[in-house]
């Protein structure tokens, strides 16, 4: 392809006389206009003439097939499938990668990120993948990506382009993204070679939103091989360092590097929102540490999670007042996008606070559901305060993929379903769902989303009024829990949570027998929660998952909102 000669001459936006160019081109002067009308149309506009001299207005991302680099074995293919994949193929059949770099002008079946294909023009991207082999094997290399993309960022900002990165290896420009990282490996003769597929644009990619080029965002002006040749130091250098010191010398600069470093975001799992808190930074492995509201610090590995910033979701923006119609208490969320912003609870007789936050809070569109065991005239009592209508959800046959086995749905509380649908963002395995309020509710689920039903006993207050109502010589003060208790009181606390924690413990041992011995989790909510993690036998609770989850039913309505239609008023 002569015109790919001449792209490549002319892509560095210095001027050539046409005489050397049709030397490169091996043509002759007057054939260069014809030969340039072979070039990609999104291409032309760039051309300036001159005098007898030919430049770009701005330098294209296209390295000299003779591309060479001191530490590295480099190929440059004007196109190929995939860069990531002509490296893994020897890789699999025993060829040496180390060190091995191949580059392409375009790529037809290129990857990126979570299986998703990627495609370019020639010129919009500098693309090229990196073989790489290590000793250690692929679970201690799990900060292998943030350190390609600190070193991508480092040579970029020696570059005039004040890049950051984007948890994990995305490099961007404020809310745009400049590029993007993809590793693949393959394990063989006890070493890891690692694959690294590097692309940055050059040139803003065509009908591409909230994308940035090198070309947009760098102070000086800058070849696509000075680009090339600034990148390959950078990464030769960090990762010689990691493959002997891993992570730890480089997590502080890549911190610094993050853009969203203490900065509030959301963590999506396809299009639906799983988590929200605040970016405290990275661990030795790489995993995001984020401090959220209801599960502490929680570290995340990237696997299939996307971060954005709360002004990224905004155009899309969904806003519910979620309520949780309880026997004695109304509990309620405000909720955007699928977070919680802010919750309360207040008891029927007085909800002067709920009709004062939706003075505050409440939008024109905000949708406001529930989930109800209460009476009707309670229920009344709700809608008076807010003034407007409330979708009351109840019991269902089945909902996201879980199948209701309860014989009568209309009987079952619609607390017990939305706990079960809520468990399902804390635990894919079996489980057992704990409500502890008025009543507690022990619930078993299956792992392949199956809810059998469960048991429903008197809470702690029921059951201590019961006591002093029908039974003589029993108005004692509150005792406490004890192994083996010496006092009215405190045998009487002690009956009420062996009895609760005994159920729970005959249900979890049920449902585990029913799943083969297979992993069962405990997720507790309600006022009582703590208190019943707490009163289990240590042993179970060292051999078994036990989340306690405030507002469980809450979670519940949002992941069943979550995956409905789109609402309509």
């Amino acid at each position: 392809m002569s015109f790919l000669l001449l792209l490549t001459a002319l892509s560095d936006g210095k001027p050539r006389h046409v005489t050397e160019l049709a030397q490169i081109a091996q043509t002759t002067p007057a054939q260069l206009n014809g030969l340039w009308q072979q070039a990609p149309q999104h291409l032309h506009s760039l051309l300036r003439q001159n005098d007898g001299y030919w430049k770009l207005a701005k330098a294209i991302a296209l390295l000299p097939e003779n591309t060479q680099h001191p530490l590295f074995d480099v190929q440059v293919q004007p196109e190929t499938a995939s860069t990531n994949t002509l490296l893994l193929d020897d890789a699999r059949s025993g060829c040496l990668i180390h060190r091995r770099v191949i580059a392409a002008h375009t790529q037809n079946a290129g990857r990126g990120q979570q299986g998703k294909s990627w495609h370019n023009q020639l010129g919009e991207c500098l693309m090229f993948s990196m073989g790489w082999t290590f000793e250690q094997p692929q679970a201690e290399l799990g900060a292998l990506s943030l350190v390609a993309a600190l070193a991508c960022q480092r040579a970029l900002s020696q570059l005039g382009c004040a890049a950051q990165i984007k948890w994990p290896n995305d490099l961007v420009i404020g809310m745009d993204k400049l590029g993007g990282i993809l590793i693949e490996t393959v394990r063989s003769n006890n070493q890891t070679h690692a694959v690294i597929g590097i692309g940055i644009n050059f040139l803003v990619p065509e009908q591409a939103e909230n994308s940035t080029s090198f070309q947009a965002a760098s102070s000086a002006k800058h070849s696509t091989a000075e680009v090339f040749n600034v990148l390959l130091n950078e990464l030769h250098s960090h990762l010689t360092q990691f493959a002997q010191a891993g992570f730890a010398p480089f997590q502080a600069a890549y911190e610094a590097a993050h853009r969203d470093q203490n900065q509030t975001v959301y963590l999506l799992h396809g299009d639906q929102i799983t988590q929200y808190g605040q970016v405290l930074g990275v661990t030795e492995r790489g995993e995001l540490r984020l401090q959220t509201d209801y599960g502490g610090v929680q570290h995340i590995a990237s696997g299939e999670i996307s971060l954005r910033r709360p002004e990224q979701l905004h155009a899309n923006s969904h806003h519910y007042l979620l309520l949780d119609s309880g026997n004695s208490r109304l509990k309620w969320a405000w909720v955007e996008n699928g977070v919680i912003l802010r919750t309360g609870q207040a008891p029927y007789r007085d909800l002067s606070r709920l009709a004062h936050e939706w003075a505050e809070y409440g939008q024109s569109d905000t949708r406001i559901v529930g989930s109800s065991v209460c009476s009707v005239a309670k229920r009344e009592t709700v809608a008076y305060r807010l003034q407007r209508p409330i979708e009351w959800l109840t019991s269902m046959p089945h909902a996201l993929g879980m199948v209701n086995h309860y014989r009568n749905h209309e009987e079952h509380g619609a607390d017990r379903w939305f706990n079960a649908l809520g468990s399902r963002k804390f635990s894919h395995n079996a489980s057992v769902v704990v409500s502890c309020g008025t009543a507690v509710t022990i619930d078993a689920i299956t792992a392949d989303n199956h809810y059998l039903g469960g048991s429903i006993m008197p809470g702690f207050h029921l059951m201590h009024e019961s006591l002093l109502q029908k039974t003589a010589n029993l108005h004692r003060p509150e005792g406490q829990r004890y192994p083996f208790p010496t006092t009215t009181a405190n045998a009487i606390a002690t009956g009420m949570m062996d009895a609760v924690c005994g159920s729970i413990l005959l249900m979890h041992a049920r449902l585990k027998e029913r799943n083969h011995n297979q992993p069962t989790d405990l997720i507790i909510t309600g006022g009582g929660a703590r208190k019943i993690a707490e009163a289990l036998p240590e042993a179970f609770s060292l051999d078994n998952k036990v989340k306690i989850v405030d507002n469980l039913v809450i979670f519940g309505l949002i992941n069943w909102l979550e995956h409905q239609p789109a609402h309509k008023e």
